[in-house]
């Protein structure tokens, strides 16, 4: 539908009115049309272009297929919940590469459409009928969803291996669609083994060897052993681990050596590139944060890579010119790229907000932007943070520069403000007083509340001895 291309970003802004008439057009379309017009849309994520409209007609689409608005409460017989229900704790959002052991949310209406249109249609209409019947027991209702995720596996197996696998498989999705396909087939497969493994594995807070030993007894399950089940039941024990990263010392104990060449030799080497993958997500993540200057989760990103770095370092012998080795050193890099920019970033920004400016130059109606204090004592905070973990993220020299820079300015300039209210006069002291209680707000992020306390009291003498100054004159 070329038109829908073609309507300013602004009008999808949609009032009642406006979104009843999108999806009532995208209602009457023939399924044919909607799944041409999901591939389009996906496709246009895919290639990262504006994902204002995309989102908004697969929304719309999807809530369509689904044959549920997402404004009222889950249906329990929603058929694609129903049937792709084993998939849920491998799902992640987004049209990104993914890691083994997980698949992209979004293809999961593709499947849907292409079983309901030439996959399985005769099966798949007799499934929406059986679990939209009220008189169907909860036992039946089971019974029909393992069966029809039997079927879907075994079409999906069918599409994948046939000699018009390609023809078939591109007319299903877009590439990220096509590159799931093999995990959703994969999953609903060993639906029942996932289930037993899950089952079996203990509580895991610290993944120690007696939790190793155990969830390699787990995993005992001759079908969770192929190369497309075995992410999945790793990333079934990654999802039970506070710290993820771990999951690399079953590798370590199936190989019964930390030497990267005899774990890459095993089935389970795939666990030290997910948790590699993983890292590298992350870095994502709060490469975005920064970049859109929220900073809520640094610190725990922070944390989270620093001791995934810090263990895959200790716990493998990783040459530095193998292929893990790279990453590892590549999401180092990288790491250091983004949080140097930042770091080096935070002094001048300081550095504006508590400058002393001449007299001349103040009028009643400067002001101080609260906005721009409250980013700037956030990115102290991340300075601070970063401080924490500089050595292992490879930002040492300028974490530490930075910080004393930062601790030393700080408190001179503070000094200095508190001195410059004795000799305000009535025209410069708001903004003066708003300057020091800028540079107090500095002062209890970089040296805690009883340093700001004190500066506090300071600058109330010096104002008050002003006033009694100006009286006596």
């Amino acid at each position: 539908m070329p038109f829908l291309w073609a309507v300013p970003k602004d009008s999808f802004v949609m009032v009642p009115e406006k979104l009843e008439r999108l999806r009532a057009f995208l209602t009457d379309l023939p399924p044919k049309s909607q799944a041409l017009l999901m591939r389009e849309f996906e496709r246009a994520l895919d290639r990262g272009e504006d994902a204002t409209v995309p989102n908004l007609i697969l929304g719309e689409l999807r809530k369509i297929v689904r044959g549920a608005d997402e404004d009222t409460a889950p249906r329990t017989d929603d058929p694609v919940r129903l049937l792709f229900a084993p998939l849920e704790p491998f799902l992640v959002d987004g049209s990104g590469p993914v890691r083994p052991g997980q698949i992209r949310r979004q293809s999961l209406s593709p499947v849907w459409l292409w079983l309901r249109r030439e996959g399985e249609s005769a099966e798949t209409e007799t499934f929406e009928t059986a679990v939209a019947s009220p008189r169907l027991s909860a036992a039946e209702r089971e019974r029909a969803v393992h069966r029809m995720q039997a079927i879907t596996a075994e079409a999906i197996a069918n599409a994948t291996s046939g000699d018009d696998r390609h023809r078939l498989l591109g007319r299903i999705g877009t590439p990220s669609v096509v590159e799931d396909i093999p995990s959703i087939g994969a999953v609903l497969k060993v639906r029942e083994a996932l289930e037993t493994l899950n089952s079996r594995l203990p509580a895991m807070r610290n993944f120690g060897e007696s939790q190793v030993a155990s969830a390699t007894a787990a995993l005992n399950i001759p079908s969770l052993q192929t190369p497309q089940s075995l992410p999945f039941a790793l990333s079934t024990i990654m999802n039970r681990l506070t710290s993820p990263w771990q999951i690399i010392r079953l590798a370590i104990s199936i190989a019964a050596s930390d030497d990267e060449v005899r774990i890459a030799g095993t089935p389970f080497g795939v666990a030290v590139t997910m948790a590699i993958q993983d890292m590298s997500r992350l870095v994502g993540a709060l490469r975005d944060d920064i970049r859109h200057g929220r900073f809520d989760d640094t610190a725990s990103h922070l944390k989270t890579l620093h001791d995934s770095v810090r263990g895959l370092r200790t716990e493998l012998d990783i040459r530095p010119d193998s292929s893990w080795g790279r990453q590892l050193s590549s999401i180092r890099a990288e790491i250091s790229n983004v949080l140097q920019s930042e770091i080096d970033s935070v002094p001048g920004r300081v550095r504006r907000l508590l400058r002393q400016r001449p007299e001349k130059d103040i009028t009643v109606n400067s002001r101080v932007d609260e906005t721009e204090v409250e980013e700037a004592a956030a990115l102290i905070d991340f300075v601070a943070i970063c401080r924490n973990y500089a050595g292992e993220l490879a930002i040492n020299e300028v974490t530490l520069r930075t910080y004393s820079d930062l601790q030393q300015y700080i408190e001179k300039a503070t000094e200095a403000l508190v001195e410059s209210l004795r000799a305000s006069d009535a025209r410069t002291r708001p903004f003066r007083s708003a300057q020091v209680a800028v540079a107090i707000r500095f002062c209890e992020v970089m040296f805690g509340p009883d340093y700001a306390s004190l500066m506090k009291k300071a600058a109330e003498i010096a104002q008050t001895g002003e006033r009694k100054a100006t009286r006596a004159g």
